[in-house]
């Protein structure tokens, strides 16, 4: 198994992805190829200390900026590292694409070089959470801003089938977020999906409120990409909160810090929950082939475990069984 790596996507890219790249192929047992400017991977690798002989690498010449026009990976920057890596693996030479760069630019490139799966409106990103119980995924989280009621089914499929093969979840629970539990809550968008999910291959429980979504009350929450990004942005922004809370409450005093080293390990154990290098990316549900988008600000460790996603990604085949659920429900349709 080849795993293509954007290696300049991402705010600490070449480095972090590098050392990340490293470890990954040594405990995964994967072929791993970052893809950039060969000199720069070199050199920083050199740099640092780094041994990257049991790597690949496959040239780039330039680099897509955030502030780049999304479309230009399919259009003036074709040349780009993140074009080219996905270029690759629709052309079979890599099971499955990790970036850590440009959402927008990702989304116009999965879906025009790698393809979509046949039937699938757009693809969505879905995020891993962390909750009060088990991890929910939240999609779509920000690639479709606007969304029709298909496309918000085909997201809980696709969501149902990825938390079923990847986290070994029976019958994932599908809510939809609104503004209200009531059937009759919502846009024109969320009462006509209500009635499509009723009737979808997943188990629907009706709709979640946000509030509902920490307490971990669904398996998976559909929302348009809009709602979904802002309820993710608030999500980070209250871990972020919550952690430089703690960390003021246990330190602000001696006190305090006596009470800090009786419950460090509880404490270590929170700060791991919350931390998003342990999910590795979120997956771009509905290309053709395996596609991670890593966090913009990944570390090392964040790319290790993007690199298992992927792995976990293509071993596991959420691929075929999300296309074998398509078919089901274009089958009862034509009944």
């Amino acid at each position: 198994m080849n795993i293509v790596i954007d290696a300049f996507g991402g705010d600490n890219a070449p480095l972090e992805v590098i050392k990340g790249a490293i470890d990954a192929q040594r405990d995964f047992s994967v072929d791993i190829t970052l893809v950039g400017d060969e000199k720069k991977i070199k050199k920083c690798a050199s740099d640092n200390g780094l041994d990257i002989s049991a790597l690949q690498i496959r040239h780039a010449d330039t680099v897509i900026e955030i502030c780049d026009e999304p479309t230009e990976v399919i259009k003036g920057k074709k040349d780009c590292s993140m074009a080219v890596g996905m270029k690759m693996l629709a052309d079979g030479e890599g099971d499955a694409f990790v970036s850590a760069g440009s959402t927008g630019a990702l989304v116009v490139g999965a879906t025009f070089i790698v393809k979509r799966i046949k039937g699938i409106k757009r693809p969505a990103l879905a995020t891993i959470l962390p909750t009060a119980g088990d991890p929910t995924m939240l999609l779509d989280s920000g690639a479709n801003a606007d969304c029709r009621p298909e496309m918000l089914v085909q997201f809980g499929i696709m969501g149902s089938a990825y938390m079923n093969k990847i986290l070994g979840v029976d019958e994932p629970r599908v809510a939809l977020a609104n503004i209200g539990a009531e059937p009759s809550k919502g846009r024109d968008l969320e009462l006509e999906t209500y009635k499509q999910l009723q009737t979808a291959p997943v188990n629907f429980i009706g709709n979640l409120e946000a509030r509902q979504l920490p307490l971990g009350d669904c398996d998976v929450c559909v929302a348009d990409g809009f709602s979904g990004n802002l309820m993710l942005k608030l999500y980070e922004g209250m871990a972020k909160f919550f952690s430089g809370e703690l960390k003021t409450l246990l330190t602000k005093d001696f006190k305090s810090k006596i009470a800090a080293l009786l419950v460090l390990n509880n404490v270590k154990e929170f700060k791991q929950k919350v931390d998003y290098s342990e999910y590795g990316g979120a997956p771009l549900l509905g290309t053709a082939k395996p596609v991670i988008k890593a966090h913009g600000s990944s570390n090392a460790r964040a790319f290790y475990n993007a690199v298992r996603q992927a792995k976990q990604f293509t071993e596991t085949k959420v691929i075929d069984s999300i296309t074998e659920a398509l078919d089901s429900m274009k089958e009862k349709q034509e009944i």
